[in-house]
């Protein structure tokens, strides 16, 4: 039978048809403007599914006026879902999915452009390129570090964070890791401060959470070495993102990457001042063929659990 599915957002083409193919009635904005927080909390008494992204904040008022109605599923655009309250949902009977794998290697792709254009100092140069601040080549100008030999520390060690780990061993680099649990694999270091004073370049890759938000402060950032490397794909809470523009600031350490902030789509002013700062702004999935397939499965996901089956992209709290 035919449900009702709120689209928050535009999708890329061919996003949405596996609602369109099933003959779901899509409720979408004719441009792309995002939805209120009141008008979310409107539109979900009024629907069967919610095919969001990860800027949509799916709280427990969304989830107890959609439970209110006919609310069955919400789909988020996102391996990540810190923006829907899952315990909500399983109280109130609501499934949420997400799109695991998909993106894995598209973001790996973005993390290690991060640790060669903060290694490299790539983005000081080419500021200076542009402004015309550059008068020829020096010897002594734009002195970054290798990144073939050096350690790489990759914290948290799920799909992307291997994904990463295989290409830097393309590189030569010597790769480490932590995680919460042990992961019994070659390069597991328990300790994240013994991670964090070793490594050349430090990589981010955990979830978000009432643990991992701040996972790297000012007291974590003043472990790295002068010459190492930050980056971060992860989410943006995860690093306290005025402690590392202090630390850019002092030369306490080379250089970040960054795609993600703590209050997207705000960058704290001294990080945006900081020097030899790589800052995205969260194109970590962002190819054609990564965002269209994350569409589908999260459209996919919904139309599982309208037809009264369990998808494979089951989020459970």
């Amino acid at each position: 039978m035919p449900a009702r599915v709120l689209v928050t957002r535009r999708l890329p083409e061919g996003g949405l048809d596996p609602l369109v193919d099933e003959g779901h009635e899509v409720v979408q904005r004719a441009d792309d403007t995002p939805y209120t927080h009141e008008e979310l909390v409107e539109l979900a008494a009024t629907v069967d599914g919610v095919v969001c992204l990860l800027t949509d904040r799916i709280d427990e008022e969304v989830l107890r006026a959609g439970a209110s109605g006919t609310l069955r599923v919400v789909a988020n655009v996102a391996v990540g879902y810190d923006n829907v309250d899952v315990a909500a949902a399983g109280r109130l009977g609501v499934s949420v999915c997400n799109t695991p794998g998909v993106l894995d290697e598209t973001t790996a792709d973005l993390a290690f452009l991060l640790v060669l254009a903060a290694s490299r100092l790539a983005s000081e140069a080419e500021r200076d390129l542009r402004s015309g601040a550059w008068g020829g080549w020096g010897v002594t100008q734009y002195l970054g570090h290798d990144v073939h030999g050096a350690t790489l520390g990759l914290v948290g060690y799920g799909r992307i964070g291997k994904a990463v780990a295989r290409r830097a061993a393309g590189f030569g680099m010597q790769v480490l890791h932590h995680a919460r649990h042990p992961t019994d694999m070659p390069g597991y270091v328990e300790s994240l401060d013994d991670l964090l004073a070793v490594s050349d370049v430090v990589s981010l890759h955990v979830p978000l959470s009432d643990a991992t938000t701040h996972l790297i402060g000012a007291r974590e950032l003043a472990l790295l070495r002068p010459h190492a490397v930050l980056v971060n794909t992860a989410r943006g809470p995860v690093v306290d993102e005025e402690a590392l523009a202090a630390a850019l600031h002092a030369g306490a350490l080379l250089a970040a990457g960054l795609d993600v902030y703590e209050h997207e789509p705000e960058v704290h002013p001294l990080l945006l001042s900081a020097p030899r700062a790589v800052l995205l702004p969260h194109i970590g999935s962002a190819s054609r063929a990564t965002r269209t397939q994350m569409a589908r499965m999260a459209c996919q996901g919904a139309c599982t659990v309208l037809a009264g089956r369990r998808p494979e992209n089951l989020v459970t709290a």
